[in-house]
């Protein structure tokens, strides 16, 4: 089987089984679209009582190097998806032999390492920072020597801050060096830019292409803090943003729902960086558009039609991390005081330090009104939790 499936894209119909690789919250959401639509899922990963095994049919555990435990779990479902990128391409070679995976290894070999990708990108003549790769100290002062202020990040592995350091000045390349622990590196030059953004595009198997409005974005400590859209991209350059995904969901054969981060800088835009699955920033879609990214994702990775992405109204999603149960669980009942709040929790056990528990979203008749209430909710929870330590 190819990568770029569509010679196979008999559409799987509901009653079919579904498997997900990964069982965190981005499964969890995806294996909820594929219920609500009437398939059955099957979830496998390393961990028990995950957030998306409990409310998958079956969760298999067992590690991702485990090719019999791998194989056993392809013969049993009709096709497999993934939600995140960080998989062994052997896992996914074994599971192709007995099931389509959507999306494939070129994509997944080429998403789950900056060197890769970033080399790709240059060669589809798609703009991004200014980079070099550097395997030795030695390099990574060579390199540095035109291109502070940086970030120096591993090629595989990091995400949401994790893996990079931030360089400003020379003498802080050693200890950076030390710190990330790699053979490899990524060296991104600092970019100024107005504003950072998402795309969400999906391909299903016959080709067929949609993409969501632009996606802003807003970090906090390297971490997706706020998210809302209408963007207030210009309408060329969100129609360009939107062409450079189709290209890159195409050379890549990618079938699946894909986001890239963007960087618009005096009105030009450039790349950051591709997930190969539905992303953090996408979750508005869920109250936001007429189909999330989660349906979307069954729908192109089962070789159906691809569903309406037009956007319903404004909408503005604000994540929660382990921090705000620092002082307890929270009392959801200040943020849904708000009628167009909704709360979105994952299931997960223990909260820790920056873990992604959940999120909230707002609609409203204007973005900043969605901003402002998304935000007002997530302020209220903290403002109890504070008041009950008093």
């Amino acid at each position: 089987m190819t990568n770029d499936d569509r010679s196979n894209h008999h559409p799987i119909l509901p009653g079919a089984t579904i498997g997900i690789l990964g069982s965190g919250q981005l499964g969890r959401m995806t294996a909820m679209a594929a219920k609500h639509m009437g398939y059955r899922v099957h979830v496998f990963s390393p961990d028990q009582d995950s957030p998306a095994g409990q409310v998958a049919d079956r969760e298999i555990q067992a590690a991702y190097t485990d090719i019999d435990a791998v194989v056993a779990f392809a013969k049993n479902v009709d096709v497999v998806t993934l939600e995140f990128e960080n998989l062994p391409v052997a896992t996914l070679e074994a599971v192709s032999r007995f099931a389509p995976v959507r999306p494939g290894s070129q994509t997944l070999r080429t998403t789950q390492n900056r060197s890769l990708e970033k080399n790709f990108l240059q060669q589809q003549n798609v703009p991004t920072c200014r980079f070099v790769i550097v395997r030795s100290l030695a390099e990574l002062t060579t390199a540095a020597e035109s291109m502070l202020p940086a970030i120096l990040k591993t090629t595989t592995e990091g995400y949401d801050g994790k893996g990079q350091c931030v360089i400003r000045d020379s003498s802080e390349l050693e200890n950076a060096w030390q710190t990330l622990q790699t053979d490899e590196a990524i060296l991104e030059a600092f970019v100024e830019f107005d504003f950072e953004f998402s795309i969400v595009g999906a391909r299903n198997t016959a080709g067929q292409f949609a993409a969501y409005p632009a996606i802003t974005n807003e970090h906090q400590n390297q971490i997706l803090d706020v998210s809302y859209s209408p963007s207030g991209l210009n309408g060329d350059l969100n129609d360009a943003a939107i062409d450079t995904v189709r290209r890159i969901m195409v050379a890549l054969g990618t079938v699946g729902v894909l986001c890239v981060e963007f960087f618009c800088c005096d009105g030009e835009i450039l790349v950051n960086e591709i997930a190969p699955r539905p992303h953090n920033s996408g979750h508005l879609t869920i109250e936001g558009n007429v189909t999330s990214q989660f349906e979307q994702q069954v729908r192109s990775v089962c070789g159906l039609p691809l569903g309406a992405v037009d956007q319903k109204m404004p909408v503005a999603m604000a994540n929660l991390l382990g921090q705000r149960w620092d002082n307890g669980q929270p009392d959801w009942c200040q943020a849904l005081a708000l009628p167009n709040v909704k709360v979105h929790l994952y299931g997960k056990s223990k909260a820790a330090v920056d873990r992604k528990m959940g999120h909230l979203t707002a609609t409203a008749l204007t973005t900043e009104e969605a901003r402002q209430n998304v935000s007002s909710a997530r302020a209220a929870l903290d403002a109890l939790a504070s008041s009950s330590n008093r």
